[in-house]
């Protein structure tokens, strides 16, 4: 039978008006989500000694402040030190934990999954309260060592979840053909399936740099004077203090993690390429 071509007309307006709308709160969803980067740089150049939107005169002074302060510097330091190692260290335990989830075969899998993906789903200052508690009995409060371990934490399952969309196209075969040609597992490992999920072990790594990077909720409760990152750093210049100098510290994390958000993007694209 025919189709008729009246219903066709319909359901081709009713498919451009769909597109149209989905564009639409598409353009407002990226608007509201640059708008605060649209406010926040062009008031890191201002030349007043307090936040001016827009500002009336142009300058490099609080740019050059940043990276004249000792405690600036020191803050951003701390966080690059905390941020490469946790991301390494949730690296390494996101792709052994989505590994050992690719080979369960047990009712259990699901439920294992969920409690690594626990520190994702569940509100920061939950997971914050959590572990001070457990770090001030083991006396991990205000080190490097605890905030790498914290901050692994919570980059755990952006490693995990990337890692596993990696090896669903991971074709099991290729570990036991290496097998029968006498390779060790290790060797398997280190040149058949590491190879494969390079371009998830990598986006993983940068999301987890990147939240380490931006955390502040639980590097409140474990800082102390001698180890502030730099999100600690900006809110407590905020609180305290008006310090316009968060104008540029702000500017340059949003560049920064911009930066770091299309690397996976350009990695997913070589691996389908």
């Amino acid at each position: 039978m025919a189709d008729n071509p009246s219903i066709s007309r319909a359901a081709a307006v009713r498919q451009r008006s769909l597109g149209w709308g989905l564009r639409v709160w598409v353009a407002l969803v990226a608007f509201v989500l640059v708008a605060p980067t649209l406010v926040v740089i062009p008031m890191s150049f201002g030349a007043g000694s307090t936040f001016e939107f827009p500002p009336k005169d142009w300058s490099w002074h609080w740019y050059a402040e940043f990276f004249t302060s000792k405690q600036w510097l020191a803050a951003l330091a701390n966080s690059v030190q905390v941020g490469l190692l946790a991301a390494a260290l949730a690296t390494v335990l996101g792709v052994a934990a989505a590994l050992a989830l690719d080979r369960m075969r047990s009712r259990g899998r699901g439920v294992v999954r969920q409690l690594l993906m626990a520190p994702m789903i569940l509100p920061g200052i939950v997971v914050a309260v959590a572990i001070y508690g457990v770090f001030l009995r083991w006396q991990l409060n205000g080190t490097m060592l605890g905030f790498v371990l914290a901050h692994a934490v919570l980059g755990l399952p952006f490693v995990l979840t990337s890692v596993q969309t990696s090896l669903a196209g991971y074709d099991p075969i290729m570990e036991k053909a290496a097998a029968s040609l006498g390779a060790p597992r290790f060797t398997t490992l280190r040149k058949v399936v590491l190879p494969i999920i390079a371009p998830g072990v990598l986006s993983g790594f940068v999301f987890a740099f990147a939240t380490s990077f931006d955390e502040v909720v639980v590097a409140l409760f474990l800082q102390t004077p001698a180890i502030k990152t730099l999100p600690v750093k900006m809110y407590e210049s905020i609180v305290l203090e008006i310090d316009p100098t968060i104008a540029a510290a702000s500017s340059l994390i949003v560049v920064f993690t911009t930066i770091l958000l299309f690397v996976p993007a350009v990695l997913r694209r070589k691996e389908q390429s």
